[in-house]
């Protein structure tokens, strides 16, 4: 039978009603090895590797070697089969469809022993006609190809040229070819992930019967008209017409907030089968939706009524948000090339966050309550924007509603990374259909404020990384008609609201003038860059870019040993373990961490090797919080300068937010959502009133950084404290400076010499600076710190004896901590006991400090007392 690829329901939450009768296909079925030696129980949504894990066929995938262990499961092919009876009588109806909102991969399906169709793309949807072949009683069986093998024979099969890359540097223990199939890289390995290329149904399955016409999708958009200075939303909704004869009614859009309620008449024909409406907004004053810290995500509930002939009613409700998005690309007095940054509904936005992989290797693991907890993490930490990164997937609904609610801009990149891929027309008929399926899916989510066509594949290509000999211009032409005159084409038709990049990082609008592969990608003139130097010193500013936009930056750590400490064993627990070498999947990373570190501070010390592994741990994300602290800085205060011709920065997106695995990566969140020390530090540094110290050339700068909306009237408050002495040896305090609105402004400078003449008694060996910001309306910023030379070298630094009380506050609990002396980089850990501290990983220059615990499941004061461990730098010596 004809396989049809249908962009599938874009809308359908709580309120979604359909005419006829739909009946789930979730839960129980049985999954079976290809040959039949194995067969078992499993669930949908899932995959195989999750089925072998509940029935204890395997252990824990993430534990130890398991990854390469458990590699002979990718490797089979796997059927999926159901028994089912139909709850109702499927000859009441015209037409019987089969849905599957997301298959993972390659699979022939077969309804009573009949082949329906195939399945080739995890990015879309598919829908079967299954009216002549459906039964009361049915058997469904979705028999799968392993997706490692189902690559290689795609790339065998391309024989006019190679396209590369063909497999992982082998540090990463992964698996080849994954760009000859529309699945989610990642599973395939990455430097931060294992390889588990798995097989399953990832989503939803239903059958679903209809007479007359059946609703197959509706998408909607609001736009803004600038001359009239009015809002529309457009609707667009798509039928399958079974009725011969023509299919009249009407259509009513209520929103009802909006006093907004407007009725047309529709005709729909076998022919002519989509319906678009421009349902005009009154004058009635709309209320915005605007990112974290700039104001509310107000959303109005919408309703859509078809009454159609026949009787045949079908209603749908949304949530609608109002806002504009405009990329800003242009010439800056002072600067040669062009600006890039972000206007939300008029007001320019500096773009503060992280970047986002899937949150686990099996996607049937990622629950409600993760996302939810992940998604607070990032607007907890003062973050107003996430970039779903190219090579994992589009993410669910879930996660856009809850970035729309929480204020979380995202930065949506088409799912391709890090490769050139085949553009053969199969392959760009199923990339077509995947783009088209996920902007009707996902483009009335305000939260969305960019389409961006691959990761890093123009720079790729530009730069010649895969070494490839063969003609370039040929990759060039391939690069071109993937990525503009498909993508981009599907882009600019289903959706004019938003910016379209074809790559990051790009030039903008300089890489489209040289015909969508720049000269110069990484150019710090134009557009966005990533940028990476794990050999330099990282308190060294200078080596960071002044660029518009930095998407990805950072450096890696290793999660926290309760978190490891889940999937290895006693033997794993050194530094120079089989089990750390195997987790570490970057080039040298291990030993980078610890040359980075080395560069500021002393190595763990301790004999006991359990020790000296927690404190090597704890001082990588030391290392790591350190790096990301001082780059992010320097990016934020560069937003309001040019200097030597560069400057005004308006994005800092550091790479990772999450981990997928249990390992070493640039993430600030660890797998589970422990916070790492760095997500500490962005609560501070993305602060929206910031004071950021530097030097230069001797001299000590302090800047205020802002992110409010009304200028303030700020004065300065510098300290300095020696290491042996709990109170500021001598502070200062500037008369009060104007911090304008989203601006950063200097606040103060003085040469190192002078400001220790200052304060006799100081050297740079034996003082530490810090400073913060008051207003005249009791806001403060963040206290922040400058070292004037490496924590390695300070003199009178002593071993702080730091003792703590807990007590119960309502739901948190209160941690009251009392010092014996300076402590730099103060870390509270209690295990595995789910939660957030409000601070962490701070410097301590007074004796007493308090900090809450907010947990995130029921817990005891005795339970967190038994799990404390504090940790402050001299405790590794």
């Amino acid at each position: 039978m004809h396989l049809h690829l249908l962009a599938l329901l874009a809308l359908c939450g709580a309120g979604c009603a359909v005419a006829g009768p739909s009946y789930s296909l979730q839960g129980s079925w049985w999954v079976s090895q290809g040959n039949g030696s194995l067969e078992l129980p499993g669930t949908v949504p899932g995959c195989v590797y999750r089925a072998l894990y509940q029935h204890g066929l395997i252990q824990d995938p993430y534990y130890r070697f398991n990854d390469l262990n458990y590699r002979w499961i990718s490797l089979e092919n796997w059927t999926y089969s159901k028994k089912f009876k139909i709850p109702f009588n499927v000859s009441n109806w015209q037409k019987v469809k089969l849905i599957f909102e997301g298959v993972d991969t390659v699979a022939e399906i077969l309804l009573n022993n009949v082949t329906i169709g195939k399945t080739d793309n995890m990015f879309t949807g598919y829908s079967f006609d299954i009216t002549k072949v459906v039964r009361d009683t049915n058997s469904l069986e979705l028999r799968f190809q392993s997706a490692v093998q189902y690559a290689k024979l795609q790339s065998k099969a391309h024989t006019s040229y190679p396209v590369p890359p063909a497999c992982p540097p082998k540090e990463q223990k992964g698996e080849c070819h994954v760009n000859f199939i529309r699945k989610e890289q990642c599973s395939f390995s990455w430097d931060w992930g294992p390889s588990f290329p798995s097989q399953g149904i990832w989503k939803d399955v239903r059958i679903e019967a209809y007479n007359i016409s059946h609703l197959n999708y509706l998408t909607f958009l609001p736009v803004y008209d600038n001359t009239s200075q009015e809002w529309t939303v457009e609707i667009e909704a798509s039928f399958d017409v079974v009725s011969s004869k023509p299919v009249g009614g009407q259509v009513t859009v209520a929103i009802p907030q909006l006093q907004t309620l407007q009725t047309y008449n529709i005709k729909l024909q076998q022919r002519q089968k989509t319906v678009k409406l421009l349902v005009k907004i009154s004058k009635i004053a709309v209320e915005l939706w605007w990112p974290h810290g700039h104001g509310n995500q107000t959303g109005y509930n919408m309703t859509i009524l078809f009454v159609l002939d026949g009787s045949l009613n079908i209603e749908k409700s949304a949530k609608v948000y109002f806002r504009t998005v405009q990329l800003i690309e242009e010439p800056i007095q002072g600067s040669p090339g062009l600006s890039f940054y972000f206007k939300i509904n008029g007001l320019p936005i500096f773009l503060k966050g992280s970047n986002w992989i899937p949150a686990d290797s099996f996607q049937d693991k990622v629950t409600p309550e993760l996302l939810q907890l992940l998604l607070q993490s990032v607007v907890d930490a003062n973050m107003n924007t996430l970039r779903v990164w190219g090579g994992g997937v589009y993410e669910r609904d879930e996660f856009y509603e809850l970035c729309n609610e929480l204020g979380i801009m995202v930065w949506q990149d088409f799912m391709f990374a890090c490769a050139l891929y085949p553009v053969e027309q199969n392959f760009l008929k199923s990339v077509r259909a995947e783009v088209t399926y996920q902007i009707r899916r996902l483009k009335s989510h305000p939260c969305i404020i960019i389409w961006s066509g691959n990761n890093e594949n123009e720079v790729a290509l530009r730069m010649n990384w895969f070494q490839t000999s063969f003609d370039l211009e040929t990759y060039f032409k391939d690069y071109v008609n993937l990525y503009v005159r498909n993508i981009r084409e599907i882009v600019l038709q289903e959706d004019k609201s938003r910016p379209f990049i074809a790559s990051s990082p790009t030039n903008g609008a300089k890489t489209v003038a040289e015909g969508w592969i720049s000269e110069d990608p990484d150019s710090s003139l134009y557009g966005d860059i990533h940028f990476y130097d794990y050999l330099s010193d990282c308190w060294d500013w200078k080596v960071f870019p002044k660029a518009r936009l930095v998407s990805e930056y950072g450096y890696q750590s290793w999660p926290s040993f309760s978190t490891l400490e889940k999937v290895s064993t006693k033997e794993d627990w050194s530094y120079g373990s089989h089990f750390f070498f195997h987790r570490q999947h970057h080039v040298n990373g291990n030993d980078e961490m610890l040359q980075q570190a080395n560069l500021h501070f002393i190595l763990p010390q301790r004999k006991d090797s359990l020790l000296r592994l927690k404190d090597t741990i704890y001082l990588t994300q030391v290392m790591q919080s350190q790096c990301v602290k001082t780059e992010t800085e320097f990016y934020l205060r560069s937003r309001s300068e040019i200097v030597d011709g560069q400057g005004h920065t308006m994005g800092a997106l550091y790479w990772q937010l999450n981990d997928i695995w249990q390992a070493p990566s640039w993430a600030s969140l660890e797998y589970g959502g422990k916070w790492k020390m760095l997500h500490y530090f962005a609560r501070r540094f993305f602060a929206p009133l910031l004071p950021v110290g530097f030097e230069d050339k001797g001299v000590f700068y302090v800047y205020g950084v802002s992110d409010l909306h009304r200028d303030y009237n700020t004065k300065l408050t510098v300290r300095l404290y020696t290491w042996r002495s709990l109170k500021p040896l001598c502070s200062l305090m500037t008369s009060s400076a104007v911090i304008k609105a989203g601006e950063a402004t200097i606040l103060y400078k003085e040469p190192v010499p002078e400001l220790l003449k200052r304060c006799q008694g100081c050297t740079r060996e034996t003082c530490v600076v810090s400073f913060h910001l008051s207003t005249d309306s009791d806001l403060f910023s963040p206290t922040n710190y400058h070292f004037l030379s490496s924590p390695k070298d300070a003199k009178g630094l002593v071993k702080a004896n730091i003792t703590v009380s807990i007590s119960k506050k309502g739901g948190l609990f209160v941690f009251n901590l009392k010092t014996s002396a300076v402590a730099l980089f103060v870390w509270l850990d209690v295990g595995s006991i789910p939660g957030r501290f409000s601070d962490n990983g701070f410097l301590m220059t007074q004796k007493m400090h308090s900090v809450l615990f907010y947990p995130w499941k029921l817990t005891s004061k005795s339970k967190l007392q038994e799990a404390l461990s504090v940790t402050s730098l001299t405790d590794i010596y």
